[in-house]
């Protein structure tokens, strides 16, 4: 696969995955999807996520994962999928409340939001059902236990 990940750090949390872990998850979740591809991965604290949650979604609260899809206009080729924002703080919080090792979650958080950008989405059930399935998948093909099973 063809790949190129701009990794962006916009916070100054500590624990944060290296590029190659990035390019690892962002591979394994277009593994079968594409052939080549492009994204953005910004790394935020939670203001920024806030703020970015508040005007594209609506909710006043910093979230774990943000996805931007880049739809190209009609005759144009381009490998960019699209943008994510993932806010450390989050997803730091996030993985010790639920008990989850953090490099888990973060690998979760990626390939979640890579799956969104391709496409996927969990509005009803049966969507919900088959993203969570092939993210399963996708984790467990990286030897991570379903983040949806209870610890």
């Amino acid at each position: 696969m063809n790949l190129f990940v701009d990794l962006q750090i916009a916070t100054e949390a500590k624990s944060l995955p290296d590029t190659e872990q990035f390019n690892t998850w962002v591979k394994a979740a277009l593994e079968g999807q594409r052939e080549r591809a492009e994204v953005c991965i910004r790394l935020v604290n939670e203001e920024e996520s806030r703020e970015l949650n508040s005007t594209w979604r609506g909710k006043d609260s910093a979230t774990n994962v943000l996805s931007f899809p880049f739809d190209a206009p009609p005759g144009i080729a381009v490998d960019l999928i699209g943008d994510l924002v993932i806010c450390a703080d989050v997803v730091a919080r996030e993985a010790q409340e639920q008990s989850k090792p953090l490099h888990h979650h973060w690998a979760h958080m990626v390939i979640h939001g890579v799956l969104h950008l391709i496409g996927f989405d969990h509005i009803n059930d049966d969507e919900a059902e088959e993203m969570e399935a092939l993210e399963c998948a996708i984790l467990s093909r990286l030897n991570i236990p379903d983040p949806y099973q209870s610890a």
